[in-house]
């Protein structure tokens, strides 16, 4: 861009140097051109014979060498030019596969193409600089030692690049099973959210397992990832996803098997043990994927660290080719283009001797020629006293043919008269066919103006329904964004609306475990109720044996007289006693089977509460697979639309090139109309001017 700007520069000052001096060089060229060659400097030593081919020589080896010299400096300009092209493009390789390595590490393959094609563009480009090639020679001896530099530090890049290369399998299969694992990641914690429902309440330590299962399952994809995607790896990251891996199998089988170990029993409910046996099936491929992430650690560290490396040495590397390209454009051509300039002006100095010696040679020939020229003179106005009736149109003269000079000339004329006889009868015939198909031209170019207006008029009309195409086409762009806004608006109410039904959920499972608790007092309270009515039973048989005795005390104070009358009082207030502790018998026991039937209400209750619950939180879970499935057809729907937007938007861009091509196209239109009504205008000339031609050969006579 500085090179070009400062050439326009240069050429504009050297426009305004030339109009300046022009003048003076007209003046000076008048004065070499009258100088005469027998005074030039050197030329006058030789003789007139030598003095021309001398001086062309020089001319001729000045010039050569000028050429020579100018193709010489012109090779040198572009071997400049293309040791810049090839370090700029070296500077972008080196940062186009740093880029490479970092998504390479990453698995990806599109990467691992780029990378090959920098590296073997960057070798080609290096080599070519170091040794020639791709149209340079080698680079000269003064760039060589940053060339060195470049090919040390290369060196480096180059070993990285492929290491990550040869280890393009195992890291983009690690990339395949992170997928995958991400993908079984969500099936597992989708049964782990399972196995939980379906779990009985009483059942704490099964439940509980299950619930750190899912925390489980969520730190081994996290672990997974951060493995995979950080720029180091922290070596208890992977310690911790390995023992995930293997704490996570022990409780699946401890759930399927019982464990000691866990203190825990094999879950005995049909339901919930296809759940975790599914669950096994699928955590086996997930193990699968995470074990073989972990087998190949190494090759991960090492491939993390060879891109880190490549990284690092890309800022250097950028650096020593900026460098060496601003090296590049600093070599000159020496002074090759003085010496061609140089020889340039001693070829022009002798190409104007050369033209000095032909000016003379001229001059003296002139000379010469006049006085041959006064001596035809007479004899050619002798011939021209002769041509008189020619010049009024007679074609039926002979000019007198002599052995003087005109002799020839009379015989010629002779000739020409006789061919222009001929030549004014084409005339007169081809004035009459031009006129005939002047006429039929004018008729057609008339038939070719009308066709060319109504195809004016027709796409005229096109392009106006082309234009509205183009309105109609962008307002259905824009209601497709509209409609794309508002599925994104209708994703986030379905995002939202599964975030409730999951609160929902849970919170349903938390009301479920208090009515099971509740469940469990209530039926302790039956429980102690039954244990109290059993006493009262005890209780009022006491009383009845209490008070047999009192009545049999009674009889025996009776028989004994006036000796047993107070052991009487006492047999009649034990009676007494007796009796109304069976009374008060009789109504605990009434209270306690109203306790025990209001009891069995109760648990009865809570059953069919609990069991309203477990199905209110089946229904809500199958609430929010709808809901996600709704999140996902959203999704699906918002991308179609956004699909359908940026059709339409090609569209409309579509139609509006075809109406600008409308609109040239009436504009041609417009032109061969013009053209048309041109040429019938020009046809009508060209019939006048046949007409003006038959009137002006008329006045010669045959």
């Amino acid at each position: 861009m500085a090179s070009s700007k400062a050439g326009m520069v240069l050429g504009r000052g050297f426009t305004k140097f030339a109009d300046r001096i022009s003048p003076w060089v007209g003046r000076v060229m008048a004065r070499w051109v009258a100088v005469d060659p027998g005074r030039l400097p050197i030329l006058n030593r030789l003789p007139v014979e030598q003095r021309q081919p001398a001086v062309l020589l020089i001319l001729l080896v000045s010039l050569a060498l000028a050429i020579v010299l100018s193709a010489w400096n012109t090779v040198q300009v572009g071997n400049r030019a293309g040791y810049v092209e090839i370090s700029t493009r070296l500077q972008m390789l080196s940062q186009r596969y740093t880029k490479s390595a970092q998504q390479a590490v990453l698995g990806n393959k599109a990467a691992f193409m780029q990378l090959e094609e920098s590296r073997r563009d960057f070798a080609e480009g290096l080599n070519a600089l170091i040794d020639g090639g791709l149209g340079v020679p080698a680079s000269p001896r003064f760039m060589q030692s940053g060339l060195t530099e470049l090919k040390q530090r290369w060196e480096v890049s180059r070993k990285d690049i492929q290491h990550l290369i040869d280890q393009q399998n195992v890291l983009v299969e690690l990339a395949q099973g992170l997928a995958e694992i991400n993908q079984r990641n969500a099936e597992l914690l989708d049964l782990t959210e399972q196995i939980i429902v379906l779990m009985p309440g009483d059942a704490r330590k099964q439940l509980a397992l299950a619930n750190q299962q899912a925390l489980w399952t969520q730190r081994m994809a996290k672990n997974a990832n951060a493995l995979l995607s950080s720029d180091q790896i922290n070596p208890e990251t992977a310690y911790q996803l390995g023992q995930d891996l293997l704490t996570f199998r022990e409780s699946l089988d401890g759930l399927l098997k019982g464990s000691a170990a866990l203190g825990v029993a094999a879950v005995g409910d049909a339901s919930a043990r296809g759940k975790l046996e599914e669950l096994r099936d699928v955590f086996a491929r997930f193990e699968q994927r995470a074990s073989h992430i972990l087998k190949n650690m190494p090759q991960l560290v090492e491939a993390k660290r060879a891109a880190r490396e490549i990284f690092d040495e890309s800022e250097q590397l950028l650096t020593v080719t900026r460098q060496l390209t601003q090296g590049y454009q600093g070599i000159g051509t020496g002074f090759t283009l003085v010496f061609a300039v140089f020889f340039a002006v001693v070829a022009l100095t002798a190409l104007l001797a050369l033209g000095v010696i032909s000016v003379g040679e001229a001059r003296r020939r002139a000379d010469e020629a006049a006085q041959e020229n006064q001596r035809n003179q007479d004899a050619i106005l002798r011939l021209l006293n002769e041509m008189g009736d020619l010049a009024e149109g007679d074609l039926t003269v002979q000019a007198t043919v002599t052995e003087d000079i005109t002799g020839a000339i009379a015989d010629s004329v002779n000739y020409a008269i006789e061919e222009l006889r001929m030549l004014v009868q084409g005339i007169n015939g081809a004035a009459d066919q031009v006129s005939q198909a002047a006429g039929e031209a004018r008729a057609s170019s008339d038939e070719l103006l009308a066709a060319a207006e109504r195809q004016a008029a027709e796409i005229a009309e096109t392009t106006a329904a082309v234009n509205q195409m183009s309105d109609s086409i962008a307002q259905v762009s824009r209601n497709a964004a509209e409609s794309a806004r508002v599925a994104e608006q209708s994703l986030d109410t379905a995002r939202k609306g599964g975030d409730s039904v999951r609160q929902a959920i849970v919170g349903m499972n938390a009301i479920r475990d208090q009515i099971q608790e509740t469940s469990k007092r209530i039926k302790r309270l039956g429980e102690s109720s039954q244990e109290i009515g059993e006493i009262v039973d005890l209780i009022a048989d006491i009383t009845d044996q209490t008070n047999v005795l009192a009545l049999n005390a009674a009889i025996q104070a009776a028989a004994a007289g006036e000796a047993g009358r107070g052991f009487s009082v006492v047999a009649e207030e034990v009676q007494r006693l007796a009796e109304r502790s069976a009374q008060a018998t009789r109504r605990i026991g009434a209270i306690v089977k109203t306790i025990q039937s209001d009891t069995q209400d109760a648990v009865n209750a809570m059953e069919g509460s609990t069991q309203g619950v477990v199905q209110g939180a089946a229904r809500s879970d199958a609430a929010g697979q709808s809901l996600a499935e709704i999140e996902t057809v959203s999704d699906e729907l918002a991308g179609l639309i956004q699909s359908i937007s940026d059709t339409t938007r090609a569209q409309v861009e579509t139609a509006e090139r075809i109406a600008g091509n409308m609109r040239r196209i009436l504009a041609v239109t417009e032109q061969s109309s013009d053209g048309a009504r041109r040429s019938a205008d020009s046809i009508g000339q060209l019939a006048e001017l046949s007409s003006e031609l038959k009137v002006s050969v008329s006045g010669f006579k045959l």
